[in-house]
């Protein structure tokens, strides 16, 4: 006699044995195949028996994996992304058609049974005896959603997957003994509910919801009776009763849930006949899995922000953690990037650069003291075809950018200047300067050891007009190469590494900027877009470096409860002093009024900047800032193989590309648009003395015009024309405001720009 439980009655496990020893033919429909000769029955029931025993007590249920969502700054959708396109929703906000119809063709005697149906095992054993096969299971709803949890738990491991729908004995005593438990603590209600969010529907789609939305673009709480019906006949086999591929079969199927839902009294026999003259009525929306998929241009800040996601340790300790939770998804991702500055980054590309041009062009917006991305694009989109990448040109290569960055030529230059400003070089510094001139034989390094001219290497300036002396300010706005080299000499290589650590200029690798004075003042080494946007806003925000973020806040799904995760923050730190970035923005302001930036300048608002062009002019570059919003633009090409002579650019030829005339144009216009609207702050400029005139030779009585470049002739009324014909002297005043001439660049001999280079 069967040992009872104080209480009464047989324990949940007695159950079990009692319900296997009783009917083993019934087994073998739990089971899913047919078992061998009779004799060995015994030892099957027996060997079943002690494996339920030793099975833990609790079935350990993951959390379903969801879609997650990806928003805008301001709560706009830019892409979902899933490893399984669901939406959990409560049993309310599910047609009673679909619940209906579900329990009908799975298991119409659901409500009246426990966790295992005797009377459809037995109905099941003697159908398939009388087909002598498996023509029909005897799985309830109960068990089948125990098996799901199985697979939900595999994962998309594929070996972990065969081992949960496994056709086994082992498998269906597993599945029947957590089934009991999940009658016992959920009741039939949640079970319902518990299913149908987590079954496939096909398509892509897992659960009912995701199902009524790729299906038929609605939601789980309006399905129709026949939709309804479709959706619970697809279960079965997905792939057999596919209405997108086989609309005959999923009909055919549909018709036999409507005429077993009359059978067992959900529906009237004129209802189901009604619903089964009905057109499936099909409006699929195709699954937009992904940052392929992405509004607004935004594929690339997609992509980044899951790479900041899978990452950064903040959500999770491991590689591992962190996938586990992306994959696991439920997440509504908010982040920093804003619509108009995305938009106005995303028309500005494509109205300057081509996708079908030889070369790309990237550009990032960084909000200066606050390091938040605003905007992330480039001119090829993102995808696996012909003119389409899946690199990011905008970040590092971890991120997933080029290996290297790409070299950013003179846009390197203000790094050197605030270095030296922070060691005490005043602001109107000369240097001679010449055209051409050999690289320094030492220059000092963070090390002992000397960087030193093994090759006698050279430099030269862009043009022959440009020789020295010249004073900062010029220099920067002309961007002469062998003043910069001067004043790193000067100052030596380990300022201007401190400098550049502290606003986080590494490689596009992750490397330090190596200690060569190519790298440390022409930019031969390569950055990323981001990067240098980054390290600009340090200027715009005097002297404050905050690191990038791309998140705002993430809210996770779990069970139906949301919870908070923590994100990434941004690091502000100190730089430089507020004089030395005052300075610097004071000098990058000329580059963009009267230097070589003179394209990428904005109306009607402060903004300052830096040209940059590479050697055979493979890269371009503007990088520039208001005291609101940093930018950097990038134009060349990834291979680096393209020499930007004599090619069209967004159907502009150009006989050579500058940094000042191709990627400055776009920020000019990526920045107007962006800041459309937004307030128009100042800098905190300072007053940069022109040095002392040189002395006068006493014999000389005709110094108007020769002298300081602020004689009747060459200050700012006579401009170019009057510098040219008083002839004014090489060591002239600096009449930068000079009207003059706008057209024209003066020349070395000073035509009313006493050092030559700014407009006239």
């Amino acid at each position: 006699m069967p040992k009872k439980r104080s209480g009464g009655g047989l324990s949940p496990t007695q159950q079990a044995a009692k319900f296997l020893g009783v009917s083993v033919l019934a087994g073998a429909v739990l089971a899913g195949i047919a078992l061998p000769a009779v004799g060995a029955l015994g030892l099957a029931a027996k060997g079943s028996v002690e494996s339920f025993d030793e099975l833990p007590a609790n079935l350990k249920t993951p959390p379903l994996s969801q879609r997650t969502t990806i928003l805008d700054a301001e709560g706009g959708q830019i892409a979902t992304v899933y490893s399984r396109d669901r939406t959990v929703v409560d049993l309310k906000n599910v047609s009673p058609y679909m619940q209906k119809a579900i329990v009908a063709i799975e298991d119409s005697r659901f409500y009246e049974h426990g966790a295992v149906d005797l009377k459809g095992v037995l109905r099941a054993l003697n159908k398939n005896v009388q087909s002598s096969g498996v023509s029909q299971g005897a799985s309830t709803l109960t068990q089948q959603y125990v098996k799901n949890v199985f697979v939900e738990e595999a994962g998309d491991d594929p070996t972990k997957v065969a081992q949960a729908t496994q056709q086994t004995i082992g498998r269906k005593i597993k599945e029947l003994k957590y089934a009991i438990q999940v009658e016992e603590e959920l009741g039939k209600k949640k079970i319902l509910e518990n299913y149908l969010n987590i079954t496939f529907f096909g398509e892509q789609a897992y659960g009912v919801e995701a199902a009524a939305q790729r299906y038929f673009s609605t939601h789980a709480k309006d399905l129709t009776l026949p939709q309804a019906a479709l959706l619970a006949g697809i279960v079965q086999s997905p792939s057999r009763y596919d209405p997108v591929n086989d609309e005959a079969e999923a009909t055919k199927r549909r018709n036999t849930v409507l005429k077993r839902m009359a059978e067992v009294g959900d529906i009237s026999e004129a209802e189901a006949a009604k619903a089964q003259q009905a057109p499936l009525g099909l409006k699929v929306k195709q699954p937009k899995n992904g940052c392929i998929t992405a509004a607004k241009g935004a594929s690339f800040f997609c992509k980044y922000v899951e790479r900041v996601f899978l990452s950064d340790p903040v959500f999770g300790k491991t590689k591992e953690e962190r996938a586990k939770v992306w994959n696991q998804g439920g997440l509504t991702i908010r982040t920093t990037l804003q619509p108009q500055a995305q938009k106005s980054v995303q028309d500005s590309l494509k109205d300057h650069v081509y996708k079908s041009d030889k070369v790309a062009a990237a550009a990032t917006l960084v909000e200066p003291g606050t390091g938040k991305i605003l905007g992330m694009g480039q001119s090829k989109p993102y995808g696996y075809g012909k003119n389409e990448t899946e690199y990011n040109y905008s970040v590092n290569s971890s991120m997933g950018g080029s290996n290297y960055g790409f070299p950013t030529g003179s846009t390197f230059k203000p790094f050197v200047a605030a270095a030296a400003l922070e060691e005490g070089r005043p602001p109107n510094q000369s240097y001679p300067a010449p055209y051409e001139m050999p690289y320094p034989a030492t220059v000092q390094t963070c090390s002992s050891k000397p960087w030193t001219n093994q090759g006698n290497d050279k430099l030269e300036n862009e043009s022959e007009s440009e020789k020295g002396p010249y004073q900062l300010r010029k220099a920067m706005e002309l961007s002469v190469n062998t003043y910069f080299v001067q004043m790193l000499a000067d100052i030596g290589m380990c300022p201007v590494v401190k400098m550049t650590d502290k606003l986080g200029v590494v490689q596009g690798n992750g490397d330090k900027v190596p200690e060569v004075p190519s790298s440390m003042t022409l930019g031969s080494t390569g950055l990323s877009p981001l990067t240098m946007a980054s390290a600009y806003a340090a200027f715009a925000s005097r002297g404050m470096y905050c690191t990038p973020v791309a998140i705002e806040s993430i809210t996770q799904t779990v069970g139906g409860a949301k919870k908070s995760l923590e994100v990434p923050k941004s690091t502000c730190s100190r730089a430089m002093s507020e004089k030395t970035a005052d300075t610097v923005n004071t000098l990058l302001s000329g580059v963009v009024d009267s230097g070589t930036g003179q394209q990428a300048g904005l109306s009607g608002r402060a903004n300052a900047g830096k040209t940059g062009t590479t050697d055979s002019r493979k890269n371009a570059w503007f990088v520039g800032y208001t005291p609101n919003l940093a930018g950097a633009v990038w134009v060349g090409s990834a291979t680096q193989k393209v020499e930007m002579t004599n090619i069209t650019i967004g159907g502009v030829y150009h006989s050579q590309v500058y940094g000042g005339d191709t990627p400055g144009p776009i920020w000019r216009d990526a920045m107007t648009g962006a800041l459309e609207g937004k307030e128009a702050p100042p800098f905190n400029l300072v007053d940069i003395p022109n040095p002392p005139p040189p002395a006068k030779d006493p014999g000389d009585k005709n110094d108007d015009g020769n002298g300081d470049g602020n004689g009747n002739n060459g200050g700012n009324d006579g401009g170019f024309l009057s510098g040219l014909l008083t002839n004014g002297g090489t060591n002239g005043g600096n009449a930068t405001n000079g009207d003059g001439g706008t057209f024209f660049q003066g020349q070395t001999n000073g035509n009313g720009n006493g050092n030559g280079g700014g407009r006239g």
